[in-house]
Order: C-alpha cells, then sequence, then structure tokens
C-alpha cells in the first residue's frame, strides 16, 4: 500500500524452531564456533571490496559472522522466568551487499536475528525467520535470489550443528 507518506507491506514470515541435538551450553559454544565473532577493526581496516570479500571468506568460514549477541539469561536472571537464551545477529555484510546494491531497506532484516534456548525439558532450540521469507517481500528478483540462498547456507549451518534441516530451506520457496 503506498499512499504521500509512505507505504507498508505486509507479508508472511516463516518462522523457523529447530531442535538441536547437544545441550544448550554445549550447542551455544558450538554454533559461536561455526559462526565466528565479525572482526569488525580488522574490516574497517581494509581498503578495497575485494579485501573485504576475501577477509569475509577467512571470518566466515561458514557463510555468517555473529555481528551481536545477548545473554539474555543474565539479562533475565532475576526473573522468575528461568529459561537459558542467547540472542544473536548473525549475517555476512558481503552476502548483505548484493541485496543493500538494490534496495537499502533490506537491511531492516540483515543481519539474520537468531535465538538459542532451552526449553523445559532441557532441549535447546534454534529460532530464525526463515530469510526468504523476508527478503522476497521487498519484489526485486535479486533480493529474493540472494534470500534463498541465505535459506540454503543456513539450511547448511544447521546440518553443522547436527539438527534436522527443515525442507523449507532445501528447497528455498519463500512463504
Amino acid at each position: 500500500m503506498t499512499s504521500a507518506s509512505g507505504q507498508y507491506t505486509a507479508y508472511p514470515v516463516r518462522r523457523l524452531d529447530v531442535v538441536l541435538p547437544q545441550p544448550y551450553d554445549e550447542a551455544v559454544r558450538r554454533y559461536e564456533e561455526l559462526v565466528p565473532a565479525v572482526d569488525l577493526a580488522r574490516f574497517g581496516a581494509l581498503g578495497t571490496w575485494e579485501a573485504v570479500r576475501e577477509q569475509a571468506e577467512i571470518n566466515a568460514p561458514h557463510a555468517f559472522m555473529i555481528y551481536w549477541k545477548a545473554d539474555v539469561t543474565g539479562l533475565m536472571a532475576t526473573s522468575p522466568s528461568g529459561w537459558k537464551c542467547a540472542e544473536y545477529l548473525m549475517g555476512n555484510h558481503v552476502t548483505a551487499q548484493g541485496m543493500f546494491h538494490h534496495d537499502p531497506a533490506v537491511m531492516l532484516h540483515a543481519p539474520l536475528r537468531t535465538v538459542l534456548y532451552a526449553d523445559a525439558e532441557g532441549r535447546t532450540h534454534l529460532n530464525v525467520d526463515q530469510p526468504s521469507s523476508h527478503f522476497a517481500s521487498y519484489g526485486k528478483p535479486e533480493v529474493t535470489e540472494v534470500g534463498r540462498r541465505l535459506d540454503r547456507q543456513l539450511a547448511d549451518l544447521l546440518e553443522l550443528l547436527g539438527a534436522e534441516v527443515p525442507e523449507v530451506l532445501r528447497s528455498a520457496v519463500p512463504v
């Protein structure tokens, strides 16, 4: 919907709740091993986009880097909830550039937001919105294609974590 003051887009999002085989602390350790923290100082010191691309391949061997982490367990320590939980922004700015180039608004959904938590039975979950369900909403084929590639990369990461990969990520069909 468009008006003189702007526009809005309503679209469906598919939230994935994937059970990981490891106990929470081990799953967090493994996730952070596979998705290392971004080295912003190093990236900021690089002089060319080609150098940034090369560094991203080194820094993100499995396609993703952590840009931010919140220890939700610690933040909620005095609450009656008792959950173990960590929240992350995970992505790759080289990948994001492939969408940003076409529409800077995509940065609303890049990097991806993920949550790891332990449920009441002690099972560890990884929750994430399916990337293609967000990026298809921009109505640009180039952006949609990057979203589908992110689906496949997310599937690969889940496989490395030992999880059962949701078929919607392998088929990379948006909602």
